[in-house]
């Protein structure tokens, strides 16, 4: 009786050993532990990137001259710009810009050489999709640089002058969007995002895990429900729950934060709907694999840290290397910040959100189709 209050260092080391075995036994729980650490390092240490190069650049030039060429040049040797058209018409610009596959448009206008020859300090147009502003900040800082070397090597001679020091021409920039670079018009609607993602795949995976955990699923096994019957039956109630989530973040962002809503409501209602499918679709899956709440718990968190490090909501997308932003266009987050912020900010309707809407439903697709056969085995 002696040795029963004091302690016993065979009793700890069996106590310990014991909990090795059952972590042994919990593969996924081991899996875990190692592989969120290790997909932390992969994804801070060469994945985020608050600096982004190469940005998709659009150049409207109303005249073809060797200073439109060299303006080119100079735009891409800084390393920020990325010329991937050059036309005429200010429409294309345009329409690049509003549907994010142009971060920058430059506008060359008609006697811009001209001009600059007899030292009229000639202006040229840029216009940045400043959604996110942290994506144009350093390179919008860059072109004051560039003002005074982009034409060093044209300004010789009789057109020394008008060579540096003095900047030979000025740029008027014009921040599409947000004009004034505030950071809740880009935050808040993507908290939209992060908020359903988090919220539909977590209960969606508790909720059915659970069930099985209590041992109330052996009795709806007793029905005659089919497998895509009880998915369908539990990402119901959830759909309703996220309007109600969506409802909440809208008001709050409009009297709250001032955020502007340009778009069509019901334009943003249908592509939440998808997106958040695609969420519940996910949760139903997880549910099918995990074993327990904590591992759904888990797989949830497994989940949910790479789509918020590389979906574009901390850290510009364009900014990361090219195979993160490969893994980032699986992310259904992804898909969704883009069209969320297109509408509410850029005033996009149904057009405007399809090339947004279409991975999310082939998302959807697959993920449906892995969650219905793994939840069809896991009935019988």
């Amino acid at each position: 009786m002696s040795g029963v209050g004091r302690g016993s260092l065979a009793r700890l080391w069996a106590v310990m050993l014991k909990e090795f075995v059952q972590l042994r036994r919990d593969r996924l729980t081991f899996a875990m532990m190692i592989g969120v650490p290790l997909m932390q390092l992969m994804l801070f240490g060469f994945a985020i990137n608050s600096d982004p190069k190469r940005l998709p650049t659009v150049v409207v030039a109303q005249e073809h001259t060797v200073y439109t060429r060299s303006l080119v040049a100079a735009l891409e040797n800084s390393g920020y710009f990325r010329v991937v058209a050059t036309t005429a018409d200010a429409r294309v610009a345009d329409a690049a810009l509003a549907d994010g596959s142009a971060q920058f448009a430059f506008t060359v206008p008609a006697g811009f050489a001209r001009e600059l020859q007899r030292g009229a300090r000639p202006a040229l147009l840029v216009e940045a999709d400043a959604t996110d502003p942290s994506a144009t900040g350093n390179a919008i800082t860059a072109l004051q640089t560039l003002a005074s070397t982009a034409f060093a090597h044209d300004l010789v001679g009789v057109l020394a002058p008008q060579a540096p020091p003095a900047a030979p021409f000025e740029w008027v920039i014009q921040r599409r969007y947000n004009p004034e670079g505030i950071t809740h018009y880009n935050i808040v609607p993507g908290l939209m995002g992060v908020i359903l993602t988090m919220t539909m795949i977590m209960m969606t995976a508790l909720g059915v895990t659970r069930e099985v955990e209590r041992g109330t699923m052996e009795n709806l096994l007793a029905t005659p429900v089919q497998p895509i019957e009880v998915m369908v039956g539990k990402i119901a109630p959830y759909i309703v729950i996220g309007y109600v989530q969506v409802a909440v973040i809208l008001v709050a962002a409009r009297h709250l934060f001032a955020v502007p809503f340009v778009g069509p409501l019901h334009v943003l209602m249908a592509g939440t709907l998808v997106f958040m499918v695609a969420n519940l679709t996910v949760g139903i899956t997880i549910s099918s694999v995990a074993r327990n709440q904590t591992q759904a718990m888990q797989m949830t968190f497994f989940f949910f840290l790479p789509s918020m490090l590389l979906s574009g909501f901390m850290f510009p997308f364009r900014g990361m290397p090219g195979w993160a932003q490969v893994l980032g266009e699986g992310l259904p987050l992804t898909h969704f910040l883009r069209l969320v912020r297109a509408v509410m900010l850029k005033g996009a309707d149904f057009g405007g959100i399809a090339a947004h809407v279409g991975p999310l439903a082939l998302f959807t697709a697959i993920v449906l189709a892995i969650g219905l056969k793994r939840f069809r085995r896991t009935l019988d």
